[in-house]
């Protein structure tokens, strides 16, 4: 009976893995329509290292995120989003590629390492890009399980697209301690 089951456990091993969701009911909600209308509020906890979708007073959401390091430390403080972008791409942080697209330089600061000749910069993607700050947004990313980042807010694939899906300009987004 064990052996039927593999195959299924080893799918949803792999759904999970390649959604960047950290569950299946990470997967499933994400997806789901919101039960409660009104305006979107996001408010995350640096200290818990979760964000937070709010429709009308009640939680519809919650994810997983990675905020930034020391020395990238996030903006703590009320804001709104200024701006959507679901294509982003990093301006600073990024690879050199040649002429064909082969990596040259891999992670990089634009700012500080010298380009390579022939090359150009290549900015991270950042799918799902939420800007509440200059600089500073939500979006799609790797999550380590601590803060990692060079001060964004990043969430897995699925969580970052139903908060981008659900927010608009003047969202207000709420970054504690």
């Amino acid at each position: 009976m064990m052996k039927r089951f593999s195959p299924f456990w080893a799918l949803c091993s792999i759904l999970i893995a390649l959604s960047g969701c950290g569950t299946v009911t990470d997967l499933v909600t994400s997806k789901l329509p919101e039960s409660h209308s009104g305006k979107p509020t996001i408010a995350v906890s640096l200290r818990e290292q979760e964000a937070y979708l709010y429709r009308g007073g009640y939680r519809t959401a919650s994810s997983r995120i990675s905020s930034g390091r020391e020395g990238y430390r996030t903006p703590i403080g009320r804001f709104q989003v200024i701006r959507k972008d679901a294509d982003h791409r990093s301006s600073l942080y990024g690879d050199y590629v040649d002429d064909s697209g082969r990596i040259v330089k891999t992670n990089v600061d634009s700012r500080r390492d010298r380009r390579p000749p022939h090359s150009r910069f290549v900015g991270t993607p950042m799918p799902y890009f939420l800007e509440f700050s200059p600089g500073y947004g939500l979006h799609q990313g790797y999550l380590p399980g601590v803060p990692a980042s060079h001060g964004c807010i990043r969430m897995p694939y699925w969580k970052a697209r139903q908060f981008y899906d659900a927010a608009h300009i003047g969202t207000p987004v709420v970054v504690k301690p």
